[in-house]
Formats: structure tokens, sequence, C-alpha cells
């Protein structure tokens, strides 16, 4: 079978986007731009994203039509794009080139010298990021593509030179085994996107199959306390680095740790016996400490001196719905964050629990029917860690709902829940429940976020 290839588009070719203004698809339409290609577009609706990419050369229609489709050399679309869209219909009927996001990405990654995937179930825009700023720290001009908004680089993607590109490597309908990464990291392997994966093992294979396209001449940076993980690798033929939160058979591990009143770890990362460096870091969690110790693996196997991995990563303070602060309602703090799976829930909500606060308060969006049904009794078991559980309607995203699953089906397995099924209510309950002193969460993969900024405008209002 033919592997689309950079080769296969003729320099300066018409590329059509359908849901142009995507994360993804706007990182990918910015480097076309930059390698000379000639860039239309379509999305449903305008966004700063899309006038960027407009300010940058790109024709983007709002709203899809088959009229879009003029003379295009090539058309390509995202997992989330219907097999009935009208452009993808049009183009197919005129005999255009159609591909998807991930295959076109794998071929325009052929320009770079040092691709760098972040694989795994969780982390993966957080490392990518903290990766990003590393590089940027040692001045090496990277080209950056970040599934969320890094403030550092103004948006979800940076056009650099082609020698280091950082980029996240999505497992999802396996779109990850288009890449060929000269650097991978591997931070975690659990089940997810089982709407797709029928179980643990297919999904340990698909990580298999993604770590074995890893450029011999590279390596892969696995986390040693993740079997799963451990798993993937075993019998790799690259080069492979272990990072470890403690254990010091890997490669890499944290030492001396202590939490700031804030939450934030100050900690060694250590190499054996030797120091590599002391960081202060300005994000909260285990987890992050994990995803640091990946990144400055990733730093000194790209030879990356040391002050700019640690400056880099002293300087990351989060990215957009990670552990994102709003602002304030009458007191009690408010935070959104992107967490949508039983083990993120589990990880930001133990970090939450240790900061200076009289109660954790939680309002959670589940993600997918799919999700929420196979993972149901894990998300029952990690919720009731907040102080007080709001649960609103089952997010569907590319979903149809099938009757089989409801939120309510969630909310009456966690004691002192309270289900909203409408996210204006459910700001209006809070109003009356917050009070001074409270961690607000508004949780999940949807439109949740809404919540904590009415909360944040009301008290803007109010002033």
């Amino acid at each position: 079978m033919h592997r689309f290839s950079i080769s296969d588009i003729k320099p300066g070719a018409a590329v059509h986007m359908i849901g142009i203004g995507g994360i993804s698809m706007s990182g990918l339409s910015g480097m076309l731009l930059d390698a000379g290609y000639k860039v239309t577009g379509s999305d449903a609706k305008t966004s700063p994203i899309i006038d960027e990419l407009i300010d940058k050369g790109a024709e983007i229609a709002i709203g899809q039509s088959a009229d879009n489709i003029k003379s295009p050399d090539l058309v390509c679309y995202t997992a989330a794009i219907a097999q009935d869209n009208p452009e993808l219909v049009r183009a197919r009927e005129l005999g255009v080139p159609v591909i998807e996001r991930a295959e076109l990405l794998g071929a325009v990654m052929e320009l770079y010298r040092y691709p760098i995937a972040v694989a795994g179930t969780h982390g993966k825009t957080t490392t990518t990021s903290m990766l990003s700023l590393v590089l940027l720290a040692a001045e090496t001009d990277p080209t950056i593509l970040v599934g969320g908004e890094l403030p550092e680089i103004g948006g979800n993607y940076r056009i650099g030179k082609k020698d280091y590109l950082p980029f996240e490597a999505c497992e999802y309908v396996e779109s990850f085994l288009h890449f060929r990464p000269f650097l991978s990291i591997i931070t975690n392997v659990e089940e997810d996107h089982l709407d797709y994966f029928s179980d643990i093992n297919h999904i340990i294979s698909s990580f298999q199959k993604f770590a074995s396209l890893t450029s011999p001449e590279g390596g892969i940076i696995v986390c040693y306390d993740d079997k799963n993980a451990c798993k993937v690798v075993q019998n790799s033929q690259q080069k492979i680095m272990y990072y470890s939160y403690e254990d010091e058979k890997a490669d890499y591990y944290a030492k001396n740790i202590t939490i700031s009143d804030e939450g934030y770890p100050k900690f060694d990362i250590m190499q054996g016996e030797r120091k590599v460096l002391s960081l202060q870091m300005h994000v909260a969690g285990r987890h992050n400490i994990l995803n640091a110790l990946a990144v400055t693996a990733a730093g000194e196997f790209l030879k990356i001196d040391r002050r700019a991995i640690k400056r880099g990563l002293e300087m990351f303070k989060g990215t957009k719905r990670r552990f994102e602060k709003i602002g304030f309602y009458h007191g009690a703090a408010l935070v959104d964050d992107y967490a949508h799976h039983p083990t993120e829930i589990k990880t930001t909500l133990a970090s939450a629990k240790k900061m200076p606060y009289d109660r954790v308060v939680l309002a959670f969006q589940p993600h997918t029917y799919t999700r929420t049904k196979a993972l149901l009794d894990d998300f029952a078991e990690v919720l009731p860690m907040a102080d007080k559980v709001l649960i609103a309607d089952i997010y569907a995203a590319r979903e149809k709902y099938d009757g089989s699953i409801h939120a309510c089906d969630l909310a009456a397995k966690i004691p002192g829940c309270v289900y909203i099924n409408d996210l204006e209510a459910m700001t209006q309950y809070l109003k009356k429940e917050l009070r001074e002193g409270d961690l607000f969460i508004s949780m999940g993969a949807g439109d949740i976020c809404k919540v904590a900024y009415a909360l944040r405008d009301a008290e803007d209002a109010e002033k």
C-alpha cells in the first residue's frame, strides 16, 4: 500500500482544508502556507485562529458548501468531518484526491529534521508545551504543534525553522500511525476511545506499531511507572530511555521533592547518582513532575543545554484548559480543566485537594457516550474526591445518543451529587452554593468551561 508522501504534492499546490479552524487543522495549514502551498478552507464559524490564517494568506469560507470546492489539487479533512459533508462529496465527484488530516501531517513532517512525537492517553498537550518552551529557551526556533493554546506562542502553533518539530501524536483511530518521528515520548497507556479500540490489548498493540515507526537513529522515552507503556516497548529495537517519579532503576527520576503552599513542586532530577538539574515548577501535581522528567530526558537526548531545559520548564505556567485559573466569584477561586478520563480526573483532584482551600466544588461534564458507559464505575470512584459534585449532561461530540447511558446514571452512583441538565441553570445554582475559600473546577472536554467564565463575568458585572 502506497504511503502518502510530501513528494506526492507538487510545489505550490492548492490544498483545501475542511474544518480549517480546528486545533490540529489550523496548525497544519500554517505549516503548508510556510512551505509555499496555496491554502483554502472552510469552517462552520469564524474565530481568531481563522483570522490569523487569513492574514497569512489562506482563503477561508465560513459555512460548508459544495461551492467551496473550486479546483484544489488536494482536499484534507479531519476525523470529525462526516462522510456526507458536501465539500467532501463534491471533491470525490470531481476526482480530487482526498486525504485525512493525520496522513497529510505525516507527509509534511518529512520536511523537518527532528519531528518529536508526544503520545499517551494523558499528558500530551502539557508535555508537548513544556518541550516547546525548552526548545524556545534553547533558541532553536522550533516549529510547534500543540493541542491547546500555549500563551507563550500566542495560540496552538508556531512556525519556525525546519529543524525541531514537537507535536502531539493522538492514538484515536490510530492517527499516529501516519507519523515517522525522530524521537517519541510515551507518557502512559490506558483504556480510552473505546468507540474505536476493542480493549486495552488493542490499544497496546496500536502503541507498539506507533513505537516501531520511530527512527532507528532516534529513541523512545517511556514512563517506567506505567506498566502498559513499558509493555509497548519491551521488544523495541530503538534506544529506550525510562523516567520515573522516584524509582532509581529508571534512567531519570525525581528526588528531594517538596511542595509549596501553592501546590508547586520543587525537586532534583537525577540520572543514577548524578544530579542533572534542580527545578522549581509553576504547575502543580505529581503528573507534572513526570512530564518534566520526560522533557528533561528528551532535552538531554537532543543535546539541549541543561540551563535551557531548566529555564524552559520553570517558564511553563500551564496551557489553556489545563487547570487554568479563570478568576474569582465571591471569594471562591475559579479553575477550568480539560480532564475527561478517570485517571486525569483523579490526578487533577488529588492536586486540588492538597491546595489551601476549604472545599473543592466540581462541575463535571462527561465526554462521549461510549467513554461514559465503558468507564462508568471508574468515574463514580474518582469524582467523589471533590467535596461537592455537580454533573452536567453528556457532551456527545462526534456520537449520537442511543439511549443506553445518561448523565443521571453517573450522578446516581455519587452520594450527594446534583445533576443539572442546563449549563445556565448550573451557573445559577453555583451562585448560591459557592462561598469564600472554595475552589471551583469546571471539568470536561466539552463546553463546561462556560460555567466558570459565566461566574467570573457575573463577579465582574457586580463591581
